[in-house]
């Protein structure tokens, strides 16, 4: 795996001989970053494509080690345009299939990055895209023997924290100092928003019951490692054990969030220390938990003797928070409003949502999952399902998901649902991935201008999710094809050139809108984190070297529109790039025999 090093980007031979052509006036050159591929690297047996920005159908060459050619190919200009109408150039070299270390080269013009194929190529990048979780850990030291020179202290013990004037009730006043410890920063900033939590935890509890024997193989060097349970469960148990504590237990309802007033300076987590706060409950919220505590419950039953009662803990918080939230249907957070009637005034991420059809399908088909209770099923809306990419507002998708992983547990009523749900999927992912190798960079992000807006990278890896359920539905081998199309979208086939992963690639993000990152002195940020990714809304008025939509990014610590980092960013991502690991031989991407062989 290569990472973060040093090197000349063109081969001696390009050098020399791009110079006397250009003196001619007849080739440019062209530098390692013009040649867009999956900085981390291929498997043996899958496709493998480059883009070149410049030039014109041209020869281009494989070598290995010491100049050695091993493939030779011609540049096929691009079916359509790019979005600032620019033809691109396609290397294909698929028919490639031997284990090792290469650079694509066009011979008289230069040559791209080092590359590797093996087996297991992203295993590595994988397994830090859910570490990333831990670096994001609140109330908790991360010690050298985890987190490397990542090291800090303890930051947000959160075990003194104020009940807001907006959260107040009879037997919680305003002031009263509640316990709610651990859980995952958001964002670049240090509060925890249940909302955002939601989606997280969902998409990566998600990934568990879809590769779950995949996913006990992953380790992460976590404190829990040692344990009986997967290191993603204990991943997702960090975050599960403070949602918890965000449940009033006098009613059900769930605080919408954990939160300073203010967003805190760029500084170190222990060096945080300003009142935390959490807010009203909200409807959005309460039902978000409740779908995560009903999926929790059947993903950690299976873990009771480790975790005696959780399965259990699980589920009554979800039947709490379900009933709250039938009682109380429409209760919007309005922070803008709230800010009118309580003090102390909250600015941080306000997560407001005032549609609340899609989180009552996602809670209501999670309870029905968990508990068989058809009851739960004629609050799931199931058979008006519209699939959508799924984000914090809209997480619908999620429930129908769960339903088809689970169709053959379903009680009759459950099972009636499959057929339409599958065409519908089907459909959905099928006009996801329509014309996806006909574009400038061969992915089916980016098809179109709209794939790019805050936080667009997480629409990739969402799509991607959608062609993987639609592949594990049918077996088509396209739809996984074109899921991997979009892994190597986010690793460097892409408009701007940058492995959008921290800490892989050889032009990885380096300067994130996050603060531990900003503020720990180190030069490399912590890995395994996802940027957002380009975005020309310019919400954070900092400049951009483009407003073309799949160019509009800037690695800038202060471009939070398309440089944050967010945990429901990373955790699609996570999902992706794991369980293309997962599928691997299943889809032939890699083979049995060349585990170890060429």
């Amino acid at each position: 795996m290569f990472k973060c090093l040093t090197y000349s980007l063109l081969l001696t031979f390009a050098i020399t001989s791009a110079t006397s052509i250009t003196a001619r006036g007849q080739l440019p050159t062209i530098s390692a970053d013009s040649i867009r591929l999956n900085q981390v690297g291929f498997y043996p047996n899958a496709g493998k494509i480059a883009v070149v920005l410049s030039g014109k159908p041209h020869k281009f060459i494989i070598l290995k080690g010491d100049n050695e050619q091993v493939f030779a190919g011609t540049l096929k200009a691009s079916a359509q345009p790019d979005l600032a109408g620019r033809v691109t150039y396609i290397a294909n070299f698929t028919a490639l299939q031997m284990r090792g270390r290469y650079r694509l080269a066009i011979p008289e013009m230069g040559a791209s990055y080092p590359m590797e194929i093996k087996p297991g190529i992203h295993a590595q990048a994988a397994a830090a895209s859910i570490k990333a979780f831990y670096y994001q850990r609140a109330s908790i030291a991360l010690p050298q023997k985890h987190a490397g020179k990542w090291a800090r202290p303890m930051g947000h013990p959160d075990d003194k924290v104020l009940i807001h004037p907006s959260a107040a009730t009879e037997k919680r006043p305003a002031g009263t100092v509640i316990s709610s410890p651990r859980g995952w920063y958001d964002a670049g900033d240090y509060n925890k928003y249940v909302v955002n939590s939601g989606i997280s935890m969902g998409t990566l509890l998600s990934l568990y019951e879809d590769f779950p024997d995949y996913m006990k193989t992953v380790r992460l060097n976590i404190p829990e490692s040692t344990n009986q349970v997967p290191d993603v469960l204990d991943e997702t148990l960090w975050n599960l054990r403070w949602m918890l504590t965000m449940q009033d237990p006098n009613d059900g309802g769930v605080y919408h969030k954990l939160t300073n007033a203010a967003f805190d300076a760029m500084i170190m987590p222990d060096k945080a220390t300003t009142p935390r706060y959490v807010v009203q409950k909200g409807t959005a919220a309460t039902l978000d938990f409740a779908a995560v505590m009903a999926q929790a419950s059947r993903v950690y039953k299976a873990y009771n003797k480790p975790l005696p009662g959780l399965s259990d803990s699980c589920l009554k918080a979800a039947v709490q928070a379900w009933q709250w939230a039938l009682a109380n249907p429409n209760v919007a957070y309005n922070q803008d409003a709230m800010n009118t009637r309580f003090k102390p005034e909250v600015s941080t991420g306000a997560y407001g949502d005032q549609h609340f059809e899609d989180e009552f399908t996602w809670a209501a088909t999670e309870l029905y999952i968990t508990t068989l209770n058809d009851a739960y099923l004629k609050g799931a809306n199931a058979t008006n399902a519209r699939f959508n990419i799924p984000s914090w507002p809209q997480v619908n998708t999620l429930g129908y998901y769960s339903l088809l992983r689970n169709r053959t547990k379903l009680t009759p009523a459950g099972k009636a649902l499959i057929p339409a749900l599958q065409a519908q999927l089907i459909t959905f992912a099928s006009n996801l991935m329509k014309g996806w190798n006909n574009t400038a960079y061969e992915t089916v992000m980016g098809k179109t201008a709209k794939d790019f807006g805050w936080g667009s990278n997480s629409n990739a890896a969402n799509q991607g999710i959608a062609l993987l359920q639609a592949y594990l539905l049918t077996g088509k081998n396209e739809y996984a094809d074109a899921a991997l199309s979009n892994l190597d979208y986010l690793l460097g086939r892409n408009g701007t050139g940058y492995c959008y992963e921290s800490g892989f690639g050889r032009k990885p993000i380096m300067h994130p809108h996050h603060r531990p990152s900003i503020a720990d002195g180190i030069a490399e940020p912590v890995p395994g984190l996802l940027s957002g990714g380009p975005n020309p809304g310019r919400q954070d008025k900092v400049e951009l070297p483009s407003l073309i939509p799949n160019q509009a990014f800037v690695d800038n610590d202060q471009a939070y529109a398309v440089n944050e980092i967010a945990i429901n960013w990373n955790a699609p991502f996570a999902y992706l790039i794991n369980a293309i690991e997962a599928l691997q031989y299943k889809r032939g991407y890699s083979a049995v025999s060349n585990k170890q062989g060429h």
